[in-house]
């Protein structure tokens, strides 16, 4: 941004002045522009934990573990063959476990 050297100063108080008279600008533009929400809406998409949800069906399409994957001894998640750390006793580790 540039910088115009030849404009005067403001000084301390003047800086103090100013950004009280934004600080009100604002805080009355604020005020005028806040939308109602309705709290009961909006709390409608949140499930609690423990909720019943037995009714529901998932849509969610699993695959089967690939050849070239593998399945993490610690943190029990699926890994490509690329993030194999070490294997210890037969059991794989993933790069993220093994650091």
């Amino acid at each position: 941004m540039a910088t115009d050297y030849d404009a005067p100063r403001k000084t301390d108080d003047d800086l103090n002045e100013d950004s009280i008279e934004e600080l009100k600008s604002r805080r009355v533009d604020k005020s005028s522009s806040s939308v109602d929400v309705d709290e009961t809406e909006q709390a409608e998409g949140f499930e609690l934990p423990g909720a019943d949800l037995s009714g529901e069906e998932l849509s969610v399409r699993v695959l089967p573990k690939q050849a070239d994957e593998f399945t993490c001894g610690r943190c029990f998640l699926v890994h490509h063959r690329s993030q194999l750390a070490k294997e210890v006793g037969g059991t794989m580790i993933c790069t993220e476990c093994a650091a």
